[in-house]
């Protein structure tokens, strides 16, 4: 901050516009964070996130059950062990969902109804080589 001769309050410093509640843009402090990626992630990987969260949830006791969570979520009880279901996949394959590419465009190739046969397999080198095969398929029909 300076005063000029003049009775004047000059302050510098780095400003950006950002998004405040409801979509507002507000100017904001600082550098301006760096850009996220294009597209958006699928959302098998957000339901995998979904899946994690709610373990650890019923880990912590925050949640009692899987009921509680139906309720919370207003969605069916059938629902909410669909997506549970993803923890039965081996961690790789979990990682692997995580870390999916973002869709550019259209739809997901890779959707919850092709994973839920793997995670019904117990065995994790059965569910890699199911996975191999859908991997397989699903790039051969999204172009990917």
């Amino acid at each position: 901050m300076s005063t000029t001769t003049s009775g004047r309050l000059t302050v510098e410093g780095t400003v950006h516009f950002g998004r405040g509640g409801r979509g507002r843009k507000e100017l904001k402090a600082g550098e301006a964070p760096a850009g996220t990626a294009p597209g958006r992630v699928p959302r098998v990987a957000r339901l995998m996130a979904l899946a994690i969260k709610f373990d650890r949830m019923i880990r912590d006791g925050t949640i009692a059950d899987y009921a509680e969570i139906a309720r919370l979520g207003h969605v069916t009880r059938a629902r909410v062990s669909q997506i549970a279901s993803l923890l039965h996949l081996a961690p790789d394959l979990q990682e692997a969902l995580l870390f999916l590419p973002h869709i550019e465009k259209g739809r997901d190739t890779l959707v919850l109804r092709n994973l839920l046969p793997i995670a019904q397999v117990a065995d994790w080198r059965t569910q890699r080589r199911m996975w191999t095969d859908l991997s397989g398929r699903t790039r051969a029909v999204g172009g990917a």
